[in-house]
């Protein structure tokens, strides 16, 4: 299966297209000059404390005040408290973590019992403003690389629970634990298994000059400042799915195509040739089909070639996917069961692909067509469990019931890369 990534530039936006074998997979957007990214970190300034929520509002310099809950404020919070300050005032003149840790807070403690008014806080964008709403913050600060994610203030080596081989996450944590530095805990990502020992030292020295570039910023800092901004959109989607399935990617503007090839030469330098710069008389997404599979893909209503279709439903609760087998002729030679399990296989493969495509979060029902018999519902189960095993967001999928019914929730990408780095 090849993997294409097809990037639209225009003046306010970046737009990113996933296609697997020619079919769209996954669309992203990014605004052009996002100053409030999630990933990037802040040396913040408390505002307004709010006992009721057990939050405070600070201000990162965006329109409105953003928001920190107390239990996103992580248990090492005073740690990086005596950091924050120690830096900013000139105590501490290295970026290293080596000195005395504070005591962990309480999971139950008052917000107003930790933070006063008028306090500097570094903090990490975790939810990106949208209408009304400022920013949420995280004071849980994590550097996420091609295979590591670097954790300050801990000492915990951790391995991605999709390396099910025990050798190879013996093998990791031990190289690791070796090449770490004092102060730092690890998250190895699922991408990290069977790397050579050199591309993962590479891959923590650009995390700890990461580290450092936030230390630099935050010695002469003035809240509210950005002292460390995350990689663009692009290029934390290369970073995090680049794999050898990756056979081009295409790209509109210039200035774009040329910090690709950089950042490929850094991450993955054999992949740096699939680059290619787009230059047509048709739009980038035009001449790849990707606005006609936009227009048919994001309807409330999604038709399939045989003629089989989805009626995709959005509620406060949850959504909801009907299975239809509308125009599909049925096979004279086959019994009921047998055509309803043949729609049921073509609808899961869709229904992953509409999942991904919409990013679609939290709850939701399939209404398969009836099977009556267990070992076609397990069959059905087993193949939705496939067709969504390329799906980077984590989720879990029900077995069938004797109905049709099926649930699937569903973690949506962007947060779950920000909570653990995978």
């Amino acid at each position: 299966m090849s993997v294409e990534l097809i990037i639209k530039s225009s003046q306010d936006e970046v737009t990113i297209a996933i296609l697997h074998s020619g079919k769209l997979v996954e669309l992203h957007k990014e605004k052009s000059n996002n100053n409030f990214s999630v990933g990037d970190i802040y040396l913040g300034k408390v505002k307004k404390i709010m006992p009721g929520l057990n939050a405070t509002f600070v201000n990162v310099g965006y329109e409105r005040d953003a928001f920190l809950h107390y239990l996103d404020l992580g248990a090492k919070f005073k740690s990086f408290n005596k950091y924050t300050k120690g830096v900013t005032g000139g105590k501490f003149n290295r970026p290293d973590l080596d000195f005395k840790l504070e005591p962990e807070i309480e999971k139950t403690g008052k917000i107003e019992e930790t933070l006063k008014s008028n306090q500097n806080v570094l903090v990490q964008i975790s939810k990106e403003p949208i209408s009304t709403k400022g920013p949420r913050l995280s004071s849980e600060i994590s550097l996420a690389g091609r295979y590591l994610v670097l954790v300050p203030f801990s000492d915990k080596v951790s391995v991605s629970q999709k390396i099910k081989n025990t050798t190879e996450k013996d093998r990791l944590r031990r190289l690791i634990e070796s090449i770490k530095p004092k102060g730092f805990g690890v998250i190895v990502r699922t991408v990290a298994q069977d790397k050579k020992v050199a591309d993962l030292h590479a891959d923590m020295t650009g995390l700890t000059k990461r580290w450092k570039q936030c230390y630099d910023e935050l010695k002469n800092a003035h809240a509210p400042k950005k002292v460390l901004g995350e990689i663009n959109r692009t290029s934390s989607l290369l970073r995090d799915i680049l794999n050898k399935d990756f056979s081009k990617i295409h790209v509109d503007d210039k200035e774009l195509y040329d910090e690709l090839k950089i950042y490929l030469q850094e991450i993955s330098p054999e992949k740096e040739k699939i680059v290619q710069y787009f230059e047509g008389n048709v739009s980038i997404f035009e001449n790849f089909g990707i606005e006609k599979q936009i227009k048919t893909s994001f309807g409330k209503n999604v038709t399939l070639k045989t003629g089989i279709y989805l009626i995709i439903e959005h509620t406060e609760a949850l959504h909801v996917i009907d299975v239809n087998s509308g125009k599909r002729g049925k096979n004279k030679d086959k019994t009921q069961e047998e055509n309803a399990l043949e729609v049921n296989l073509e609808a899961a493969e869709e229904v992953a692909r509409q999942l991904r495509l919409r990013d679609m979060g939290g709850i939701v029902v399939v209404d398969f067509i009836d099977l009556k018999e267990a070992a076609n519902r397990k069959l059905l189960h087993t193949k939705m469990k496939e067709f969504m095993k390329d799906d980077r967001a984590k989720h879990k999928i029900q077995p069938v019931s004797k109905f049709g019914f099926t649930q699937i929730t569903r973690q949506k990408v962007l947060v779950q890369c920000v909570k653990n780095g995978f």
